[in-house]
């Protein structure tokens, strides 16, 4: 199928080139959502501690959210087809790894494989369907499929984990890999090739270097820092480094002829709403995520299985919407549909302060779950359709690293302060049920705070395009003499 292509009935290599990127991202889903329930088992037969074991999930966020710069400019360079099949071939290898091995260090090793062949089969895979589905309607049904899979991967990982981990906690390790190569073969025969960017100004290796290691830093200096401190000389000499080597980087960009992050599409308005509306989003529901499961299991006794059912009305939903949510964002535009999605994303998560002792499922976590469903179908596809809108194909790659980024440093960054937070409202030496409930209220307000301020983000998108729609009528509509003093005033 050729690039941009926009046939009224996609064909059957077109359905199939899309199925094969969506079958990536549920992986990617499917892989963080798995090894959470995992983690006790893992822990006893490996005999890790809690420290250690942290490093199960930190391992897999830190090549993810470190690469994600490099493997989205390294998609736009060395081709999105080859970068994004040799990584999913990496990530199966990582997974058959990673149920064999019979130590700690080799499983966090090995879930840092698949997070960095994550970081490059995620931005490679999202600038293959722009690239591939012209801009508009059939690019926003693209979209639309495509980050529903990712919703419905990390929901079925929540289920799939507590079945699989009943037999053995390798399962969850293994399971991803049989995906991966079955797409990988899909892959090799319907993607497209894509024709690489002329690099006349050769390759930006002092920007990926420095980018690469500042993001490393970041959010490793993130994860570490509820265990080590906040306040902690090392937190603090980590962030420091970090910021520096973030300011080399730009100054690097600035000037570089080929930067691996051209920073002047940060200066559109949609863009920057893009990114900072998914750390947001992502950050949120996250942290949100976190503190729900602790709550169900911690302090209602529920068992995993029961918790992940517990959060799949909200999958569920995103997955039966998916048909329709391309439909809404063509006629109303990403900005109020965005606007629309985090209104119901705070009012899930006001409501789910009311929760107590008493497990209350029908008034409060169904309600909260259906809102968080709807909200999550608008949202997340139609901040990927806005990031992707108006950039030229040989940027793309560029973008969808830099959206995918914004995800996960989002995310690394409102959990570890979610966490410090519920922390420092814990009573010392009272381990009563209400005494936990009560640690993590503050927690919640602050996923509550998180979701405010996306929606007031996403708010400045409405007045910006009413301003462009009132400038467009008064250059377009003739105003008479007699009237034009009264429009001047404003009248």
């Amino acid at each position: 199928m050729p690039a941009s292509a926009s046939p009224e009935r996609w064909t059957p290599r077109l359905w199939g080139t899309l199925l094969v990127l969506c079958a990536a991202m549920f992986l990617d889903a499917l892989d963080v959502s798995m090894v959470g329930v995992a983690l006790p088992s893992i822990g006893s037969e490996l005999n890790l501690s809690t420290s250690t074991l942290q490093w199960v999930v930190s391992g897999y966020i830190l090549g993810y959210g470190g690469l994600l710069l490099l493997g989205g400019r390294a998609a736009d360079l060395l081709g999105r087809r080859r970068v994004f099949l040799i990584a999913l071939a990496v990530f199966a290898l990582a997974s058959l790894l990673g149920g064999f091995v019979d130590s700690g260090p080799l499983l966090i090793a090995s879930r840092f494989i698949k997070g960095l062949s994550a970081a490059f089969t995620a931005p490679a895979g999202l600038s293959i369907i722009t690239t591939t589905f012209a801009e508009g309607p059939v690019r926003n049904r693209a979209l639309t499929i495509y980050t529903t899979c990712a919703a419905t991967g990390f929901s079925m990982g929540l289920v799939l984990s507590g079945l699989l981990t009943e037999a053995s906690w390798r399962l969850t390790m293994l399971l991803p890999a049989p995906i991966a190569v079955l797409a990988l073969v899909a892959g090799l025969k319907l993607i497209p090739r894509s024709a690489r960017e002329q690099n006349k100004g050769g390759y930006d290796v002092p920007g990926a270097v420095t980018g690469t290691a500042a993001m490393l830093l970041l959010v490793f200096t993130v994860v570490e820092a509820p265990e080590a401190g906040w306040a902690s000389a090392r937190t603090l000499l980590s962030f420091l480094v970090a910021a520096a080597l973030l300011g080399v980087f730009v100054r690097i960009e600035l000037r570089s002829a080929s930067p691996l992050v051209r920073l002047g599409v940060l200066r559109a308005g949609p863009q920057l709403r893009a990114q900072l509306g998914a750390m947001t989003f992502f950050g949120g529901y996250v942290s949100f995520q976190f503190l729900a499961t602790q709550y169900f299991q911690s302090l209602l006794g529920w068992s995993a299985l029961e918790t992940a059912l517990a959060f799949l009305p909200a999958g569920a939903l995103v997955a039966l919407s998916s048909t329709k949510v391309g439909s809404v964002i063509d006629r109303f535009g990403t900005p109020r549909v965005i606007v629309a999605g985090f209104v119901l994303l705070v009012a899930s998560y006001v409501l789910f302060l009311r929760i107590s002792l008493t497990p209350a499922y029908a008034g409060v976590v169904l309600p909260s779950m259906i809102l968080l469903g709807f909200a999550c179908a608008l949202v997340f596809p139609s901040l990927n359709i806005q990031a992707t809108n108006g950039v030229d194909d040989d940027e793309q790659g560029m973008v969808s690293g830099l959206l995918n980024t914004s995800i996960q440093v989002g995310g690394a960054i409102f959990l570890a302060i979610v966490t410090a937070v519920v922390t420092a409202s814990s009573h010392t030496g009272d381990s009563s049920p209400q005494a936990v409930l009560d640690s993590f209220r503050p927690g919640l307000i602050v996923v509550t705070v998180i979701a405010v301020a996306g929606l007031l983000i996403s708010l400045t998108g409405l007045r910006t395009r009413r301003t462009k729609e009132s400038v467009v009528v008064t250059k377009s509509v003739p105003v008479p003499d007699a009237d034009r003093e009264r429009v001047a005033v404003g009248d």
